[in-house]
């Protein structure tokens, strides 16, 4: 198993290499002029020249990516060209109101969408199995930013139980988490039954069922188990993709998180965050998919001899 995870991590510095020279390459495309960006629209052309060139912004591209590499192999992800601050300082201050958010998505879209999905198997064609698909197909449809802003109007601007923004206490992140784990919980829930299904027609279900075991028992020792492992890699993805796909969520909900760190940085042209900050969700996205890689070998003994 250990030379597995080795290898796997291994794989990561390609990861790395590949994404940061696609986001160098569109930041340098991207319209605007950092120095005049960083020193205001009535700045002097000379305090603007003066900047691009402290900054290194007059070297051709390939130069100013290799320098940034050179810096990332020896740990540093740069200075932000914004705040002067370093990029890994900036991001981490931030990183944990978003792997909160990410968290507690994954959690309400877990608990609700899994008992969905296996009462929509047991129960397939009936009320409840239409209504939940149904249900799931609209979650899967529905933009985040659009479900955000519904929210907002519903919740905090006529009802006002809820804050519209921000992240202070229990309340702030009732919103965010709703319209975050909505998407998720959509996916979740049709792998569910769609593998539950799968399973409950297997022989050893209907000679379980034969030998007297209650039909609980059949579907939450036996078939849940056997149905996991494809529920298990949508969990994962899907975490994986909350950490960096929050973005517009926290923008719609002020949330101080990496996201809106992220599009600031991009309003700004503020590469060395936005590489800082993709290459931190790419990283963190590769980590998930290897932990759920070995939970397989958990969840089903027979996928451990593969890693040997």
């Amino acid at each position: 198993m250990h030379k597995y995870v080795i290898k796997r991590l291994i794989m990561l510095i390609p990861v790395v290499i590949g994404v940061s020279f696609l986001v160098f390459f569109i930041m340098s495309l991207a319209p605007g002029d950092t120095a005049r960006t960083i020193l205001g629209e009535d700045a002097p052309m000379e305090a603007i020249e003066a900047l691009n060139e402290e900054l290194g912004l007059n070297d051709p591209l390939l130069i100013r990516y290799g320098r940034y590499m050179w810096d990332l192999a020896h740990g540093d992800l740069g200075t932000s060209y914004k705040s002067g601050r370093s990029v890994f300082s900036e991001v981490m201050s931030r990183f944990p109101d978003t792997l909160k958010l990410a968290f507690w998505g994954m959690i309400f879209a877990v608990v609700l969408s899994i008992p969905i999905g296996i009462i929509s198997a047991t129960k397939q064609y009936s009320l409840m199995d239409s209504v939940s698909m149904v249900l799931a197909l609209l979650g899967v449809a529905t933009p985040n930013f659009w479900l955000g802003l519904m929210l907002i109007i519903g919740f905090s601007l006529h009802l006002r139980w809820f804050p519209s923004g921000g992240s202070e206490g229990w309340k702030s992140l009732v919103l965010p988490v709703i319209t975050l784990g909505t998407g998720c919980m959509a996916n979740i829930t049709r792998t569910t039954r769609s593998s539950m299904l799968e399973v409950i027609r297997q022989d050893y279900i209907r000679t379980a069922k034969a030998k007297g075991v209650g039909n609980r028992s059949v579907i939450y020792k036996h078939a849940l188990k056997n149905a996991l492992i494809p529920v298990v890699t949508v969990i994962g993805l899907q975490f994986g993709s909350l950490l960096g796909g929050a973005v517009l969520t926290e923008t719609v909900f002020s949330w101080p998180g990496v996201g809106t760190y992220l599009v600031n940085s991009i309003k700004a042209k503020d590469t060395p965050a936005v590489l800082g900050c993709v290459i931190i969700f790419s990283i963190c996205f590769s980590i998930v998919n290897l932990c759920v890689d070995i939970l397989y070998a958990y969840i089903d003994p027979r996928i451990k001899s593969k890693y040997k």
